[in-house]
């Protein structure tokens, strides 16, 4: 108990801080915004999904990746957040206070997951604006759908905690920036999110069917019924729910305790 409400006695300073900086709310919106638009209308109607070229088609299978990368790159703000708090003697301070040693990372960790919901929740809109519908492939329901941005959510907060482990591992927040971005590039484009993986030549289509990055989004098309669900037979492709379950709690698990005790070790 001592550490849930520590956790969120950081998360609501965390929350508070977003509040009165606006503006990184408002630019981690505007870049998923701007893929979405680009990625809709220069590339619909050029890349294949199945048998067809249909823009429309593409768009359907876009968005899941959109959504993922969307989330996923919330990992470059946790880092930059963390190491600007580390380098202000912030953390020194926390240290100082009669409070659970994980409950800094976890509350700032939290934070940041209400935040990607947020612009989540955002991006959804533009995606229906865009035409982007559910259902569009296979029948689906309320219930899938919500489970599907479940997964998604899951997948970017385990994220974070890759971005908490960086921010504790540079020395500075432009170093934290950079860190916590430049890996996900290639986690985010060798997937299914924006190509068939099955076009791939062989040895990168099983790099990206393992990718866990690609089980949620294979994941979130199957519940969300949206079109060209890559055919494969890669584990997590023929099982995309409980893969992304098993990824993002296995990441959790693995950098949260990485995280912790660099924390620890940083702030001694």
């Amino acid at each position: 108990m001592s550490m849930v409400a520590d956790s969120w006695v950081i998360a609501r300073r965390n929350l508070i801080r977003m509040t009165r900086i606006p503006e990184m709310v408002l630019f981690g919106i505007i870049q998923p915004v701007m893929f979405v638009v680009l990625f809709t209308y220069v590339f619909g109607g050029s890349m294949k999904i199945g048998d067809t070229t249909d823009p429309d088609v593409y768009k359907d299978f876009l968005m899941p990746g959109i959504f993922a990368q969307t989330v996923t790159f919330a990992t470059a703000g946790s880092a930059a957040g963390i190491a600007d708090d580390a380098q202000k003697g912030l953390m020194d301070r926390f240290r100082s206070l009669p409070m659970a040693r994980g409950a800094v990372l976890t509350g700032r960790t939290v934070a940041d997951l209400v935040q990607t919901a947020l612009t989540l929740v955002i991006l959804a809109a533009v995606a229906l604006l865009v035409g982007w519908r559910t259902g569009s492939a296979e029948p689906t329901n309320a219930a899938r759908i919500l489970a599907g941005f479940g997964l998604l959510l899951l997948l970017g907060y385990a994220f974070t905690w890759i971005g908490a482990l960086i921010g504790l591992s540079v020395r500075t927040p432009e170093a934290a920036t950079s860190g916590g971005i430049i890996w996900l590039f290639p986690v985010t484009f060798i997937s299914n999110a924006f190509v068939d993986s099955s076009q791939m030549t062989p040895w990168v289509r099983h790099i990206a069917d393992w990718n866990p990055f690609s089980a949620t989004v294979q994941a979130a098309r199957v519940l969300f019924g949206s079109p060209g669900v890559v055919q494969s037979d890669a584990w997590p492709m023929q099982h995309p729910v409980w893969a992304s379950l098993l990824w993002s709690v296995v990441i959790v698990a693995l950098f949260r305790t990485l995280a912790v005790r660099k924390y620890r070790s940083a702030v001694s």
